[in-house]
């Protein structure tokens, strides 16, 4: 099948599977091209019956994405035809719901960390795979005063439980692979010198099931309808958004590190001391 030429996506077909590494250097944030890029990706193969299987990886092995970029509010003119897709779910939602609703199986192979958006993504896929010694899972957006804006409240309450969805939601710590597969947040944690071979052997015994078969089960377990609850989370993170609290908090994060490799290493740390500081 022909692509074009993507600026944040490596992506080859083979097999029945499409192998899409994401990079956005320093840290793989979600920025506005990787955004369109992956809406552009996502629907030139939606279609496409070769394809049964896609893979997401990360050509940063310390991040698989960091989060959304703190700069997107900058950009939401430009992204507006995207953003319009859909009137009932906002930008970052349409992300997410796109790759939850996509008919190939979805897979992360994650080696590094992926907090925020980057951690919502993950779960809207249809299975994860961690690294268990480098592995990190955070939804860290109370500590940037708002609520997760891309589906992270209802994928977490549905993967996690509302217990251990408002744990990690209030504490916004990360959390390792193995904590991770045992919340149900991944499907599990894997050595990491034997992630890439595990999930490329899941990937291939899929894609080498008929198309029709493949697509008969992900019929038959169909991902929830979570259009009301997701209208919530949207009021609630633009509510929050709109004031002046999150813009000093990410601006005092951007001040100390936050986006670059040091700052991204230790980001809870880093936003605790902006917020003591705001």
């Amino acid at each position: 099948m022909h692509l074009p030429p993507y600026t944040t996506l490596h992506v080859t077909v083979d097999a029945g599977i499409a192998r899409i590494v994401l990079d956005n250097p320093p840290v793989n944030v979600l920025g506005g091209t990787l955004i369109r890029e992956l809406h552009d990706l996502l629907a030139r193969v939606r279609d496409e019956r070769s394809v049964r299987v896609l893979v997401f990886s990360s050509a940063n092995p310390e991040f698989f994405l960091a989060h959304v970029d703190i700069h997107i509010l900058d950009e939401m003119e430009e992204l507006k035809e995207i953003a319009d897709r859909d009137p009932h779910l906002n930008l970052f939602q349409g992300v997410g719901e796109l790759l939850r609703h996509q008919p190939q199986v979805s897979i992360i192979e994650l080696a590094g960390t992926a907090r925020a958006g980057g951690a919502e993504f993950v779960a809207a896929a249809d299975m994860a795979f961690a690294a268990r010694e480098t592995a990190r899972l955070g939804q860290t957006e109370t500590l940037m005063g708002i609520v997760p804006g891309g589906g992270g409240t209802q994928y977490l309450r549905r993967r996690a439980g509302r217990n251990r969805a408002l744990e990690l939601l209030l504490t916004a710590d990360a959390v390792d692979a193995d904590t991770a597969a045992a919340y149900g947040w991944i499907n599990r944690a894997v050595p990491a010198a034997e992630l890439h071979a595990f999930v490329d052997d899941v990937a291939r015994k899929i894609a080498a099931l008929p198309p029709e078969v493949v697509a008969a089960v992900k019929r038959v377990v169909p991902p929830d309808d979570l259009s009301e609850d997701l209208r919530a989370e949207d009021a609630a993170w633009a509510e929050l958004v709109s004031g002046d609290l999150p813009a000093r908090l990410m601006t005092g994060a951007l001040e100390r590190g936050a986006q670059t490799p040091e700052g991204e290493r230790s980001l809870e740390t880093l936003m605790r001391a902006v917020a003591a500081d705001v």
